[in-house]
């Protein structure tokens, strides 16, 4: 009997993919556990087994092509199956859910009709059936509220949007897919007094991944309230620290391992920044988990350093490098990226002083790292040159009040100041 296989949901963010590769084509046979397809969710490129025998009957979505979690992706089956109705009944139930999961996000359920912007001493224009909507004519705009709500956010004109809803109707995903009107020649030519120049521009796909760091920060930015604390530490004992570990060939440490390891071990003294605000309650981990920011091609990954305060700098520094490598490669896993209690965002290998990062739910903070500067300090009643590195902890007000804050940074700059402690 002929099998239906849906998107599957790779992720806990996942509400869509991206149909990456195809390692099988329509006719190819199939074992269960051979690999079928690649999916690119919101974090990671990841491969998809088959979980039967028999042939690939039916792709239901072509490479590069997405849809969301559920709809259906392939069939597999004995070869002279008929699967038109298989393939019809999955289309009705991934219809069905995209049209709950689309009225369950607006306040009615009913059809809204958008006027467009007239008189109210015009008389109404006679309601017609939805139609594709076009500027200028005086009817009316056939519009979920949740495409409209995302419309205004998105300073979209609904008169250039065309709806793929019932009867022309405009829905969430029109908005989610809007591609502004382009000039048939690409250009504008603009007068000047040297050679003519040339407006153009290049409109990118968003990415899976891009879309969920923009829902995400933006539900952390506006949702949390933030506030902000910075101090500059001395990085002359880190300095030397790591010159003298690094003296040995076999040993190779950062400023960032140092980092991860200080703030491991401040959060043993600090577990209220150790914490995760759950609405009706405050959760403070036992555990300590170090997200550690990495950048890769489409946005920015969190992999996990689990138990960080019970690991030494060389094994921290070996995981951190071996994450940054599978993120780059697209290879990292789920269990790579949950389950972190605190972040840390260095930017100081980009020579950046200093900068605020957004909190990473469900972390109650997250530690931005400038770059080590030389500059002039008074030390002893002399102004000598010393090395300063400022950082800037981004703290969450529902958990963490300000002098919470205050004291795990002090405790984290007493750390990197005297780097032997951390080690005891």
């Amino acid at each position: 009997m002929a099998e239906v296989i849906l998107m599957p949901k790779l992720s806990d963010t996942m509400t869509e993919g991206v149909v990456a590769e195809w390692h099988k084509k329509v006719g190819d046979d199939v074992e269960s556990g051979e690999l079928l397809a690649e999916i690119e969710t919101d974090k990671a490129t990841m491969e998809f087994e088959s979980f039967y025998d028999g042939k690939l009957l039916y792709i239901g979505i072509e490479k590069g092509q997405t849809a969301p979690v559920n709809d259906i992706l392939a069939i597999i089956g004995e070869e002279g199956e008929d699967i038109e109705k298989l393939i019809e009944e999955a289309k009705q139930s991934s219809s069905a859910d995209a049209s709950e999961d689309d009225s369950s996000e607006t306040v009615e359920k009913k059809e809204v009709v958008e006027e467009k912007t007239q008189t109210e001493s015009k008389p109404a224009a006679k309601e017609t059936p939805a139609a594709p909507v076009t500027s200028g004519d005086g009817g009316r705009i056939f519009v979920s509220p949740l495409a409209k709500k995302l419309a205004e956010e998105k300073n979209i004109d609904l008169n250039t949007v065309k709806g793929t809803g019932e009867n022309g109707r405009i829905v969430k995903r029109d908005i989610e897919n809007y591609v502004p009107y382009e000039r048939p020649q690409g250009s504008v030519q603009v007068a000047a007094s040297g050679p003519a120049l040339t407006e153009s521009y290049t409109d990118e796909n968003i990415s899976q991944m891009r879309k969920t760091i923009a829902k995400r920060l933006a539900e952390s930015k506006f949702t949390a309230p933030h506030f902000y604390l910075t101090l500059d530490i001395d990085m002359d004992n880190a300095i030397a620290a790591r010159k003298a570990v690094n003296a040995n060939e076999d040993v190779r440490i950062s400023f960032n391992d140092m980092v991860i390891k200080a703030c491991a071990v401040a959060l043993r003294k600090h577990p209220a920044v150790n914490s995760a605000w759950l609405g009706d309650k405050i959760r403070k981990y036992n555990h300590i988990n170090i997200g550690v920011a990495v950048a890769v091609e489409d946005g920015l990954l969190v992999p996990v350093v689990r138990f960080a305060d019970t690991k030494g700098l060389m094994t921290i520094g070996s995981e951190v490098r071996e994450f940054a490598k599978k993120a780059k490669d697209k290879k990292l896993q789920p269990q790579d990226w949950e389950g972190n209690t605190f972040t840390i965002s260095n930017l100081g290998m980009f020579n950046i002083e200093e900068f605020t990062a957004i909190i990473n739910p469900p972390d109650s903070c997250i530690l931005a790292i400038g770059a080590i500067k030389q500059v002039p300090v008074v030390k002893d009643g002399q102004v000598v040159p010393g090395n300063v590195m400022r950082v800037t902890l981004s703290c969450d007000h529902r958990v963490v009040d300000g002098v919470t804050g205050s004291e795990f940074l002090n405790t984290f700059k007493s750390y990197m100041e005297n780097p032997m402690m951390m080690l005891v």
